[in-house]
């Protein structure tokens, strides 16, 4: 079945480094994008024209773009145009964290907007403050709305992540390949072996996140 494969050297231990390195991406982007997220998010809810028309015009072109062709774009296309020296791991991070930011944001914006005005004059009406009312009122509803959609952005962001191997950063796809390529004559069959674990890796660091999104979600509706 190939597994065999990765019981060489050290095969699987290159896997497990290659996964460090998608998640290393992944979180510093996930970090990222929650807190530029969060200030856009709530910058959109302003009755401010301009940013709600450059807010919307950034939503609409990384939703459209593919992030292949972003990665591209940032890495080949910024580095000549403008002379930087940027490197693969850096650019992947830009990519994603405005990925997700944008996607951070809208779910901040849904969540503000999703407040009937009424909670704030009730609280106000109480003799509460504005800091204390999004405190004590608004940001407890806030956090349930937006944790579950917020764990599930997190898992996708992490399995995007193996895209990061088209611009030649050694995450565990391309260990996968690399180790694949290398016994493809002693051990034909390593490609199923190889792939299925990659799969079982993914599956184990993204499915106990899905499920802590549903048990959020379950557990907050009732």
């Amino acid at each position: 079945m190939g597994f065999d494969v990765l019981l060489k050297g050290t095969n699987f231990a290159r896997l497990l480094g290659g996964l460090g390195v998608a998640m290393k991406i992944s979180m510093i982007s996930v970090g990222i994008s929650i807190l530029l997220g969060v200030l856009l998010g709530s910058l959109m809810t302003r009755n401010l024209p301009v940013v709600k028309a450059v807010s919307r015009g950034y939503l609409e072109f990384v939703r459209i773009m593919p992030q292949m062709v972003l990665l591209f774009l940032v890495y080949f296309g910024t580095t000549k145009a403008l002379g930087l020296n940027l490197s693969a791991e850096a650019a992947s991070i830009i990519v994603f964290s405005l990925w997700g930011t944008a996607e951070m944001a809208d779910l901040v914006r849904g969540a503000l907007t999703g407040i009937p005005a009424i909670q704030y004059e009730s609280s106000y009406a109480l003799g509460l403050s504005t800091s204390q009312t999004y405190l004590h009122v608004i940001l407890p509803q806030i956090v349930r709305r937006m944790l579950p959609l917020s764990i599930n952005l997190i898992t996708r962001m992490i399995k995007t992540t193996s895209l990061v191997m088209m611009i030649g950063i050694v995450e565990v796809l391309k260990v996968g390949q690399q180790i694949i390529e290398a016994n493809r004559k002693a051990s034909p069959n390593a490609a199923f072996g190889v792939y299925a674990t990659v799969f079982l890796l993914y599956f184990a660091v993204c499915y106990p996140i899905g499920r802590l999104a549903k048990y959020l979600e379950k557990k907050w509706q009732k």
